[in-house]
Order: structure tokens, then sequence, then C-alpha cells
């Protein structure tokens, strides 16, 4: 089980999980937007100074960040197979995903949030 007291943030204040059995903990509880990325994908570096923007007109989400090369296996199980990429899971239900290789951008990623908010 993982500690939520030992969340690691990124600069953009997304949770950064240490381990594969916190992530795991993420994806079976709560109401969490995981967005797959990479340091070296340029489409990410587009979209990650706008994350706080998103980050806070979804408050009802936690954002959870995941690096697609270090969590590579859980990338294959998820069928990410393309990045910046979001799968949203509530108590270990999967929501919505938005996956796929193109750039994504802050308004279609809220439009996305939205319709997965219903």
């Amino acid at each position: 089980m993982y500690n939520q007291s030992s969340k690691r943030k990124g600069r953009d204040g997304m949770i950064i999980p240490k381990s594969i059995e916190e992530l795991a903990g993420y994806a079976e509880k709560g109401k969490n937007v995981f967005f797959f990325t990479a340091d070296w994908c340029g489409d990410c570096s587009f979209i990650k100074p706008q994350m706080p923007e998103i980050e806070a007109a979804f408050p009802q989400f936690q954002f959870i960040q995941v690096d697609r090369d270090e969590y590579i296996d859980v990338a294959a199980e998820w069928n990410i197979f393309g990045i910046p990429s979001f799968v949203v899971v509530n108590d270990g239900e999967e929501m919505g995903r938005l996956v796929n290789k193109n750039r994504k951008t802050k308004d279609e990623i809220a439009g996305f949030l939205q319709r997965v908010e219903g």
C-alpha cells in the first residue's frame, strides 16, 4: 500500500509516483487523471506548461504524472502507444481515455475531462 504522505509533486503540482505500488494505489482508489508523458516528448513539453491551469479547472480530479519510459510495462498494459495521453480512472474503473499520437491542446483536454465528468 502506498503512503499518501509520501506524495512527490512535480514542478507543475502533479503527483509523481515513486513506485509501481504507489501508481497501482492511485489506479485503485480515487478519481484520477493519469498523464502519460516522457522527457524527450516534444508534444508533452508543449502541453506541460498548461497543465496547472487544467488542474485548477478540474479540482474534482487528482492528476498523476506517469513517465512512460519509467513505467513502460504499465503503458503497454494500458495500451498507451502514443504520448501525451490521458486516462481517467475512478476507484479502479476506467472512465475515459484520450490516447493517440497527436499533440493535445488545453481546450481538447478540457473538453475530454468535461465529457468524462458527464
